[in-house]
């Protein structure tokens, strides 16, 4: 699947900002589930590349003169492959699979998370990992709405509905419970003209010496719809924009995605 992606980012400041830095995890990489074919990011001013931590494309921009907006632009195409059983046939990465065994303040399980991480037999198969999936959704019920700021998968299942970092949260919670390696994908998916789908987050499962990525949300392998930008131990250190700023006052952050999706046949 051929994927034309634009994506919009735009803050407006109700007075100046006299200095902001901002991080941009919003460049994804050729890998075994897709081909960047070409992708550019236009800023108000020079992006400094570099890699963190976890190997993903970060780009830092920081601007030092009064300023009451800030627009970024980022288009591209990717072309994205279908993946037998979700397997990534990507290398392991440079942090050590216990790393993505470690909860973080968003994804340490309570003790129903515990249980229904046991509700599966075996974190072992791709199939156990969708009845894993299958589990979490009738427990938790999606719904697509970003919240001002990011909760708990603890939160998120005693309230017993989530948005897409929700659902990849409390599957992250739910691995790690049971000592399986495990981390948040970041990226964008094309979920049709039925949903408004654009930004989303997933997760990546260490499986039988490899990993097998799935859409919690949707308790299906991540394909051909997908595209990957950042991986972390959870969505706040994988999220495609971070930042901080001196001044403003009230903040509006505003992104617009668009997907256009066609067989690249």
């Amino acid at each position: 699947m051929l994927l034309t992606i634009r994506h919009d980012i735009r803050y407006r400041y109700a007075a100046p900002v006299t200095y902001s830095i901002q991080q941009f995890r919003v460049t994804p990489a050729s890998g075994s589930s897709q081909i960047v074919r070409h992708w550019h990011v236009e800023a108000p001013g020079k992006l400094d590349a570099a890699r963190d931590a976890y190997g993903n494309a970060l780009h830092t921009l920081v601007l030092t003169k009064p300023h009451s907006e800030i627009h970024v632009s980022v288009s591209g195409e990717v072309e994205a492959e279908a993946l037998v059983d979700g397997r990534l046939f990507d290398e392991a990465g440079p942090i050590p699979l216990e790393h993505f065994t470690c909860a973080t303040a968003l994804t340490t399980p309570d003790a129903a998370i515990r249980d229904l991480a046991h509700r599966v037999p075996a974190l072992d198969t791709s199939a156990s990992l969708i009845a894993l999936a299958e589990r979490i959704g009738e427990r938790m019920q999606y719904r697509n709405e970003q919240a001002d700021a990011p909760g708990t998968a603890a939160q998120a299942f005693g309230r017993g509905v989530g948005n897409a970092q929700d659902h990849a949260h409390l599957m992250l919670a739910c691995c790690r419970a049971r000592g399986v390696p495990a981390r948040c994908v970041s990226g964008y998916f094309d979920a049709g003209a039925d949903e408004s789908v654009a930004v989303h987050a997933w997760v990546d499962v260490w499986v039988e010496h490899g990993w097998v990525s799935l859409d919690a949300t949707r308790a299906a392998f991540a394909g051909e719809r997908h595209c990957r930008l950042a991986v972390a131990r959870d969505y706040e250190a994988a999220a495609p924009v971070r930042g901080s700023r001196v001044g403003g006052k009230e903040e509006t952050l505003a992104m617009r995605v668009s997907i256009d999706a066609r067989s690249d046949q």
